[in-house]
């Protein structure tokens, strides 16, 4: 593996975290939803660690902040892709609790990364 920036962020290492929790979560989902809500929630959570990977590896402050501020918004793509599952009975509130902590965490780190690259 490459040493490269990305890998010395906080917030990558949780949203590594994220993602293979989102992973874990999905393997009970029903098998008509691999391709709908699994592969959505899935999606999701890979494009958040990839765009914050990206945007570490960019040059300039608006194009960092611009790939950071995707991964904020596949954040919010996961929280209402959980929320359908949950209203789906696809999974249980005491199923959503790593989850959601790993989520809100993200969300946090990520945003103040999104603002300390402004003020830069």
């Amino acid at each position: 593996m490459i040493k490269l920036n990305h890998k010395k962020l906080d917030v990558w290492k949780v949203s590594i975290e994220m993602s293979i929790s989102i992973y874990r979560l999905t393997q009970n989902f029903p098998q008509h939803e691999l391709y709908g809500l699994v592969s959505q929630l899935r999606r999701a959570a890979i494009s958040v660690c990839s765009n914050l990977s990206e945007g570490s590896a960019r040059s300039s402050k608006k194009e960092r902040n611009r790939f950071y501020e995707i991964a904020r918004s596949s954040i919010v793509e996961i929280d209402t892709q959980l929320l359908i599952a949950r209203k789906l009975s696809y999974i249980k509130e005491s199923d959503l609790l790593e989850v959601s902590e790993l989520l809100n965490k993200t969300f946090a780190m990520n945003s103040n990364l999104i603002r300390r690259n402004y003020k830069d």
